[in-house]
């Protein structure tokens, strides 16, 4: 995959195949009470799964979603918490 300075590349191929069931055993959940829209949790997820669905609000997509964390390590004003999931 060719990069260019100052462009976000698009995830792998793991797109095409559902690795949610490989997660960790924690989700993370959106707080959106303060959420500024930075998108640095979008930008950040490895898995290209967490996405905005309106001006303050993201989601992951958890089909795809491993549970790592890095959404909510890079949140500047920490409205992701990750929680343990229930099966």
């Amino acid at each position: 995959m060719k990069l260019t300075i100052g462009l976000v590349a698009k995830p792998g191929t793991s797109i095409a195949y559902k690795t949610g069931s490989w997660r960790t055993g924690q989700l993370p959940h959106f707080a959106q009470l303060k959420c500024n829209s930075c998108d640095l949790c979008a930008l950040a997820c490895p898995e290209g799964c967490v996405t905005q669905v309106e001006k303050g609000k993201y989601q992951a997509d958890l089909d795809y979603c491993k549970g790592c964390g890095i959404c909510a390590l890079v949140c500047p004003i920490k409205e992701i918490k990750m929680e343990a999931e229930v099966r």
